[in-house]
């Protein structure tokens, strides 16, 4: 259990040799669920993106795909992963599209009232205080914009619930727990949609 317990808790905070295989490994084995995700984004070109916990940069570059005009500040708070990210999308910082920072989202230093999108892979599970954190992306973005979660785990199932006990600081959220965490933060409009037969889940809602 050491060696796998180690490795897994590498989706917390990567660092050294296995956090850069799990880097390689997230990007990889997340995609598919973070296409279907985003192909549920049904918003107008976005002009400032913010990606957080930005992990490998895969999703960073998805987005700067699928809205060719938008910009994406990408943040992690690994700088092992902002090193990694910020490789993946060296074409897309080189054309002035992208910029790669280490941020906290509990503390957020990226500007306010700027965002029109705002997005959060596989990541609001190692969040110390949901509430909070939700206030702190609630303040970078503009009045209309829109915040997407997307989780593997809908806080109810088995594997959810398995890797919540090993890796110290995890927290699988239930649709209600983020709802209602997205409602203390003032956002409104809240959107759910689960991916069929899995226990995927994306909740889209607005400020």
């Amino acid at each position: 259990m050491g060696i796998f317990k180690n490795y897994v808790s590498q989706t917390r905070k990567p660092e050294g040799f296995w956090g850069k295989m799990m880097i390689k490994s997230m990007n990889a084995g997340h995609a598919k669920m973070a296409d279907w995700a985003m192909s549920h984004l049904e918003i107008n070109e976005p002009q400032y993106i913010a990606e957080l916990g930005c992990g490998g940069g895969r999703n960073a570059g998805a987005l700067l795909k699928k809205y060719p005009k938008s910009y994406v500040a990408a943040i992690d708070y690994s700088p092992l992963s902002v090193a990694q990210a910020k490789e993946y999308n060296k074409q897309a910082i080189s054309d002035g599209r992208c910029s790669v920072y280490e941020d906290d989202v509990s503390n957020l230093k990226l500007a306010k009232n700027k965002y029109d999108l705002a997005t959060a892979f596989e990541t609001v599970y190692f969040w110390p205080d949901i509430r909070k954190c939700f206030r702190e992306v609630f303040s970078i973005l503009k009045a209309g914009g829109h915040f997407m979660i997307v989780n593997e785990s809908d806080g109810t199932d088995k594997t959810g619930k398995t890797f919540e006990k090993i890796i110290d600081g995890m927290k699988v959220y239930t649709e209600k727990e983020i709802k209602s965490a997205l409602e203390n933060a003032g956002f409104s409009e809240i959107k759910t949609i689960h991916r069929e037969e899995k226990p995927w889940i994306t909740v889209i809602a607005r400020k």
